[in-house]
């Protein structure tokens, strides 16, 4: 009997020899040491061995399974250095090599103008405020005097939720807001999303705009064209013309289309421009008498001006875009050259 266990000792230790990789070892190591394993089925048979040869019996069985773990361990911690090894010599960094360019995102076009033109109106002591886009019909039209009867309440015309509640066609809301809870004076702007049923080159069913609107004492329609002369300027550059053009809006009066000269041609006619020399930019004008009543004002006592711009407007003017279906397409061609 002692026998076949060293004869068992032998040949595992002959299998561990041969062994070419891990997984070698893991299969050897359950062959004779599992749980049912070759020596360790001689071990559970020992309480069968008589009480003369058992003390020699199981002392060659623990010398044999000591034997064979000892090597297994070493053959396996040979096999994981051998490993080990390789994976530094095949997986080490090459410090030379040139690394991979890893492009870098940006600002949209629409958000560094936006950006551009806040920051100019913030220069000029103007506080940012925004309101929700979701609004009451009587912010949107009924406190900037436009009645249920007004055309600008069109379905064509207006997202409504229900009569009461409409996605906001302008950012205007945000001055009747505004002068509900403060006392002039007050210099402030109003940019956001803003959302209409349009849908051409020219117009898309979101876009940006930004409200800007002065209520003090004897705020006149010169310091609007003051104003909005600096704007342009810091914008467009020195050399551009401003021209009012007579106007209608419900919530100023009087009110003026406001007009630059042709940032494409310089004002000498082209295709943009119609031959015109000149492009719309923003509507303007002093605040409706009206509409400072409803908020709570004297127009007796506080007068104002009020102006708004597209955003894409300006962006399309300033970069060169004729279509402004361009900006919410998110293709990289276009963005990337911004």
């Amino acid at each position: 009997m002692l026998n076949e266990i060293l004869s068992i000792k032998n040949l595992a230790g002959e299998e561990i020899k041969k062994a070419c990789n891990l997984k070698d070892i893991q299969d050897i190591r359950i062959k004779y040491l599992g749980k049912k394993g070759v020596l360790t089925g001689r071990m559970k048979s020992l309480g069968s061995i008589s009480k003369e040869d058992r003390p020699e019996y199981g002392r060659t069985l623990n010398e044999s399974k000591n034997f064979i773990e000892d090597l297994l361990n070493r053959q396996e911690e040979q096999f994981r250095s051998t490993e080990l090894n390789q994976s530094i010599q095949t997986q080490r960094i090459d410090v030379t090599v040139p690394g991979c360019f890893v492009p870098f995102g940006h600002l949209h076009p629409v958000t560094q103008t936006l950006d551009e033109i806040t920051a100019i109106f913030i220069s000029l002591g103007f506080n940012v405020e925004e309101g929700p886009e979701i609004e009451l019909d009587f912010y949107n039209f009924e406190a900037l005097n436009m009645p249920r009867d007004h055309p600008a309440r069109d379905m064509q015309d207006t997202f409504y939720i229900n009569d009461d509640v409409v996605l906001r066609t302008h950012t205007s809301p945000v001055q009747v807001r505004v002068m509900e809870k403060n006392i002039p004076p007050l210099r402030v702007i109003a940019p956001g999303k803003v959302y209409r049923c349009d849908a051409d080159v020219s117009h898309i069913p979101m876009f940006h705009q930004l409200e800007g609107f002065m209520v003090d004492k004897d705020i006149r329609m010169t310091d609007l064209k003051g104003m909005l002369e600096l704007f342009v300027h810091s914008v467009f550059g020195i050399d551009t013309s401003l021209r009012f053009r007579p106007s209608f809006f419900p919530f100023t009066e009087p009110s003026a289309e406001i007009d630059i000269s042709c940032v494409i041609c310089k004002g000498t006619g082209c295709n943009v421009c119609k031959g015109t020399g000149w492009i719309e930019i923003l509507g303007a004008g002093m605040i409706n008498p009206r509409v400072l009543e409803m908020s709570g004002y004297d127009p007796d006592l506080y007068t104002g001006f009020a102006f708004g711009l597209g955003i894409e407007r300006v962006a399309m003017l300033k970069y060169g875009i004729d279509d402004i279906r361009l900006f919410p397409e998110n293709d990289k061609r276009f963005l990337e050259q911004f």
